[in-house]
């Protein structure tokens, strides 16, 4: 079959914009976490109480070359959370021999963190962001899913940001699935480059 040049123009012009849509929908699609804090920007203030009741600021958070702070669901009841952390516990002297602290920040209260840190023999700061859940608010990571009232509301979309020694994001690392956790061996390589 044979088609004028008006028609096959059509068709092309046709398939372009389609090829283009198509792109531009699954672009928009694409998971990005904390979309308001990108590398290169600073972290928003952090003013948080630990597990043994100490007020941490990004300040006195940061070592010699930085912090990784892991957002994290909970360590009462998420099985993903509990588990990252126990893999953080058995990182962190690789992080210190870098000179990069380590801490956490959950919505738990400080009885649940002082509990977990506890269990797992966490010796760095786990950071309560409860009652107000005014970190997780202002980094963009709050979850959606859950309302005021509802027992997980407060929770973040779980993460890492590795920050230099001023504060500045250097790198993120999170995946779109909650079960899913970035792997510290890559924290790890990005934060030997600090």
């Amino acid at each position: 079959m044979k088609f004028s040049i008006t028609t096959r123009l059509a068709i092309g012009l046709f398939s372009l914009l389609s090829l283009s849509m198509f792109s531009a929908a699954s672009s928009a699609q694409e998971f990005v976490w904390g979309p308001e804090l990108t590398v290169g920007s600073k972290l928003t203030p952090i003013n948080a109480v630990d597990q043994s009741g100490t007020t941490h600021t990004i300040a006195d958070l940061v070592g010699e070359k930085g912090l990784v702070l892991v957002m994290s669901r909970s360590y009462e009841w998420c099985p993903y959370c509990i588990r990252q952390l126990g893999q953080l516990v058995e990182a962190q002297d690789e992080f210190a021999a870098l000179g990069i602290k380590v801490a956490t920040m959950t919505y738990d209260p400080v009885s649940i963190l002082t509990e977990a840190a506890l269990d797992h023999d966490a010796k760095f700061p786990m950071l309560s962001d409860a009652p107000n859940y005014t970190h997780v608010k202002a980094m963009g990571i709050l979850n959606a899913q859950y309302a005021p009232g509802e027992r997980p509301y407060g929770i973040p979309y779980p993460g890492i940001f590795l920050l230099d020694a001023s504060g500045t994001i250097r790198a993120k690392f999170a995946e779109e699935d909650y079960k899913v956790r970035p792997d510290f061996s890559l924290v790890l390589e990005a934060a030997a480059k600090l």
